[in-house]
């Protein structure tokens, strides 16, 4: 009987030594041999900064698209406000553009309209009234050159109406001038009665006229004009103008 206890006993604990081995050999083997599990382990997570599983750092400017079709730099992949900003500056660049297609020209008969109608108060006086019929706004510069009928020179301007800044015409609005035609007491010399008009303008440098001339018309009976015929510049106010 001890004998066949002590069989006993030695069987189960050769079993209990061969059951562990074979625990042993299925955990740590993978099919190649067998490895630390621990070390199996570390080497499945990613390292910061690294693609996952193969230990090589990932270089930010050149991170693969999630879309795999190619890569992107690391600007791409993180958009800035300041890259953002720079939409608005490109339609500033469009708008000046526009702008500088619409640049002021000088105020001309070509897109300008003149009336010239006398006036009763002040007696003798004819207003001169330029409109901007054209698209882009235009400049008046310096006093009209008016010529009536067959006259060889242009009458002198009043200095003193000279107004603190260039007449300036937005498309639709008016300048005006007005002309002295006589003396009230017809003391003036060479008076005589003027059939029609001639309007030039003036160029920035007042050295002459530039573009088309304007021909108002005048009344059917004509205009009475004498020596001392004169204009004032042209104003940006109608009533500036009649002061004179």
């Amino acid at each position: 009987m001890p004998n066949l206890r002590t069989s006993r006993i030695r069987l189960a604990a050769a079993a209990a030594t061969t059951v562990l081995a074979a625990l042993s050999l299925t955990a740590c083997d993978n099919g190649t041999g067998t490895k630390d599990e621990g070390a199996a382990t570390a080497s499945t997570s990613a390292t910061p900064g690294t693609e996952a599983g193969s230990g090589t750092p990932e270089s930010p400017s050149t991170r693969t698209d999630a879309s795999g079709t190619g890569t992107r730099t690391a600007a791409d992949a993180k958009p800035t406000s300041a890259a953002a900003s720079k939409a608005p500056a490109a339609s500033r660049t469009s708008s000046a553009g526009s702008s500088s297609a619409a640049t002021p020209v000088t105020c001309e008969g070509s897109t300008t309209r003149t009336v010239a109608a006398p006036l009763t108060r002040p007696v003798n006086h004819l207003l001169l009234t330029v409109t901007n019929t054209g698209s882009r706004t235009c400049f008046l510069y310096g006093s009209p050159a008016v010529r009536f009928g067959e006259a060889q020179s242009v009458p002198p301007t009043i200095e003193d109406s000279q107004p603190q800044a260039v007449v300036t015409l937005e498309p639709g609005q008016s300048g005006y001038a007005s002309v002295n035609l006589s003396a009230t007491d017809g003391s003036a010399a060479n008076g005589h009665t003027a059939k029609s008009l001639t309007v030039h303008f003036q160029g920035r440098s007042l050295a002459g006229s530039v573009g088309k001339a304007a021909t108002p018309a005048l009344p059917a009976k004509g205009v009475y004009v004498d020596d001392s015929l004169k204009v004032t510049y042209w104003q940006q106010d109608m009533n500036d103008a009649l002061s004179w």
